[in-house]
């Protein structure tokens, strides 16, 4: 838990745009002028991506006594904004009156990419709003399949769209896991808040369906600063309520899921000979998860909730066989 309150407060401080809907408007061209000549790169961003196919393919023939020679894929994928889900259905409250009135596009938009590099070497990228409204988002696949000489459709069907209020990344050019078993050649750090609105999809094997999932942050009732007690996230996170700019910061830091994480070059663990693995250390994760629907055979048997999940002292390592 240590450092939790750390994260979760500079979270808060950062995606402070995102929450505040009713007082934004739109960068105009003198507010833009004054970013000319300064240092670093912007970059905006409107697109609409589709991809026909992903695939993976183990490389290993499957010969005798050997694993592999099949595939894994993706099909029909396309990420663009939230409208691709949510249509004309309007999901941006802009006058704060609890109500949204805008509707979101079919193009992932209204996003701006800052680069910088640090006097280190590090290179910090931020990736944030232009408008002050949420990056919204959304996905569909068709189906994702095993294949080879036989084939299972694993998922089909999915559909999910959310909310981005964060995300940095510092390729930091000193790895500061090498006592964890990093190599010391650099490492990447991912800080992100975010939400899933909504997410539905199908696993045919096993007669399974799932739908209205969404993923947010854990409310009120969670031990933000890791003291052992819940009191209220103000008092967790040190928030006068009654600012508006530090209520904006209460909202963002209850309501979006958060995930720190860093990824390396490294070792394996333990007694593991494994070497140059891809090694991912998972410093956060907080979220609630809800589930409106679980279908067995096409039949509602109930919902699933998951409060105050918490993913933390998390490690991985990935490696070829």
């Amino acid at each position: 838990m240590k450092g939790l309150k750390k994260i979760a407060l500079v979270t808060a401080i950062a995606a402070v745009p995102f929450a505040a809907n009713a007082e934004l408007q739109a960068m105009n061209d003198m507010a833009m002028g004054n970013v000319t000549g300064q240092a670093g790169v912007t970059i905006e961003l409107e697109t609409q991506v589709s991809i026909g196919q992903f695939k993976y393919t183990d490389t290993n023939g499957g010969g005798a006594n050997e694993i592999g020679g099949g595939s894994f894929t993706v099909n029909n994928i396309d990420l663009g904004g939230a409208g691709l889900i949510t249509g004309a259905a309007p999901i941006f409250d802009t006058d704060g009156d609890g109500t949204p009135d805008l509707a979101a596009t079919q193009l992932l938009d209204d996003l701006s990419i800052d680069i910088d590099i640090a006097a280190d070497g590090d290179a910090v990228i931020s990736v944030h709003t232009i408008s002050g409204l949420p990056i919204d988002f959304g996905l569909t696949a068709d189906s994702m399949m095993l294949e080879g000489t036989d084939s299972t459709t694993l998922v089909s069907g999915l559909k999910a769209w959310g909310m981005l209020a964060k995300l940095d990344i510092r390729v930091d050019t000193e790895d500061a896991a090498t006592n964890l078993g990093g190599t010391g050649d650099g490492s990447l750090n991912i800080d992100t808040a975010f939400t899933v609105n909504s997410m539905e999809f199908d696993v045919p094997f096993l007669a399974l369906g799932i739908k209205g999932m969404s993923i947010t942050g854990a409310g009120n009732n969670f031990d933000y600063n890791g003291d052992g007690t819940v009191e209220a996230p103000n008092v967790e996170l040190g928030l006068d309520p009654n600012d508006p700019a530090q209520a904006k910061m209460l909202g963002v830091a209850t309501k979006f899921a958060q995930v720190n994480l860093d990824v390396y070059k490294g070792n394996g663990f333990g007694a593991s000979t494994a070497t140059d693995a891809l090694r991912i250390d998972i410093n956060d994760i907080v979220m609630d998860v809800n589930v409106g629907q679980v279908l067995i055979g096409g039949t509602n048997i109930g919902t699933v909730a998951l409060d105050n999940l918490h993913v933390q002292n998390t490690r991985l390592a990935v490696y070829g066989h």
